[in-house]
């Protein structure tokens, strides 16, 4: 791996990298989804089916469209037993964790007759998206589901694409069956999510899709957005180590390599006060390149948007990760917690030499639908508060509006809304 001084000018150079993964700029691609999008808005099922034939290979009637019992318990007989069993201990932790999440409606009232609240209701049809191929991730639906479950959505539709064979992953569909899925539709890409967004003849309308994706998956959500509500426009995956010469390297390139094996344009950076660390993660780098499998993906991410950039203190490495805000941070230094508490962006923090990234994918209980693209400046992870809505109530008795109706009035007619004031007054004529 390349290996840098860190300074304000290879921070921005990074930086501008980073960001320039972002899924915008894709005309050829939007056009693309557009012209998708609208075919499903038209013609419903029949161009759902007609997609599917064309970019799956898998012929479907609108009878075979949903997957059907039959088909889940196919799944079962297919998988190892204790890879189900994993699953479920995986989909426990994570309803463990997100039971924390969960927020209940208030009422405050006062003597003067005001009553104030909040009312929260889920909403009512949740939208899960699932990539198939290539990318089968189980953990995902497990990720995507527990947390809809555990807001109360009413009822949570998932949509995969199937094989040329026209059946779903298995690893997918007892995934789905253990988290609670209520429907699960043979559907992928773009029109998978303009199906959800917009309902057809089988599939129904979601209030919400979440879920990771292709870079078509994630401009058919960006175009969906404000018919449907979505979790983000996810970019490609990222890992940002913080460490000190206390670290194992060997620890820290295998963790940077977990990220920069899910796509070319994955980002995997190391910031470090340690040079002699730098170059020894660089080496081990080059090792495990030897023997893992996904070594051309591997490469031609760190090539790209690998890096390690070596600061003169602690506090220089926390301003550049602060500023690059990177999905998942790792912080393996003697005082991992201290360090933590001057992160203030990062998706989700690992602290310590056995909090490995992969651990949150897969097992913790906290979400892995992260934000990405330095959005975790302002985006938050994916959970129970995602499926719910927060309702506002407003009781006031004659008594209370009539201490307070002048002053509400003078600030109506000041921004010119004479018809605010108005309402306002005639209570009091």
């Amino acid at each position: 791996m390349r290996i840098a001084k860190l300074t304000p000018e290879t921070r921005q150079e990074a930086l501008e990298a980073l960001i320039g993964r972002s899924p915008s700029g894709y005309e050829k691609e939007e056009a693309a989804v557009r012209e998708i999008i609208d075919a499903v808005r038209r013609d419903g099922d029949r161009a759902v089916l007609y997609y599917e034939e064309k970019f799956d290979k898998a012929v479907l009637t609108p009878e075979t469209l949903r997957v059907s019992r039959e088909e889940i318990e196919e799944a079962y007989a297919a998988l190892d037993p204790a890879f189900i069993e994993v699953m479920k201990k995986a989909a426990a932790n994570i309803r463990d964790y997100h039971e924390k999440q969960k927020v209940s409606s208030w009422i405050t009232t006062r003597e003067d007759g005001v009553i104030l609240g909040q009312k929260i209701t889920p909403i009512s049809v949740s939208g899960c998206y699932v990539p198939g191929g290539r990318a089968v991730y189980p953990s995902s639906v497990l990720m995507n589901i527990v947390p809809a479950k555990v807001a109360g959505v009413e009822k949570i539709v998932m949509a995969t694409p199937p094989g040329p064979d026209g059946k779903a992953a298995p690893g997918t569909l007892v995934a789905a069956d253990i988290a609670g899925a209520d429907e699960i539709y043979k559907a992928g890409g773009a029109q998978a999510i303009a199906a959800m967004a917009y309902g057809t003849e089988t599939i129904p309308k979601a209030d919400k899709i979440t879920g990771p994706g292709n870079i078509y998956v994630a401009l058919a959500k960006k175009a969906c957005f404000g018919v449907t509500g979505i979790d983000s426009v996810a970019g490609p995956s990222e890992i940002l180590v913080i460490a000190d010469e206390t670290a194992d390297p060997r620890f820290v390139a295998a963790d940077l390599l977990s990220q920069a094996e899910h796509d070319p344009m994955a980002s995997a950076i190391l910031l470090t006060t340690s040079m002699d660390l730098a170059r020894a993660v660089s080496d081990q780098v080059d090792g495990f390149l030897e023997v893992l499998e996904r070594r051309k993906i591997i490469q031609a991410s760190l090539d790209s948007y690998g890096y390690i950039f070596v600061g003169e203190t602690m506090e220089d490495l926390v301003d550049a990760a602060n500023t690059i805000a990177s999905e998942h941070l790792e912080i393996i230094t003697k005082d991992p917690f201290t360090v933590m508490t001057s992160i203030k962006n990062a998706g989700a923090i690992f602290l310590g030499p056995w909090s490995s990234e992969p651990l949150g994918d897969y097992f913790a209980g906290p979400n892995h639908i992260l934000p990405t693209n330095g959005t975790a400046r302002f985006f938050s992870p994916l959970g129970v508060d995602q499926f719910i809505k927060r309702t506002s109530i407003i009781s006031y008795s004659r008594k209370a509006l009539e201490e307070v109706h002048e002053d509400i009035e003078l600030f109506a007619r000041s921004e010119g809304l004479t018809a605010h004031a108005n309402s306002i007054h005639v209570r009091f004529e």
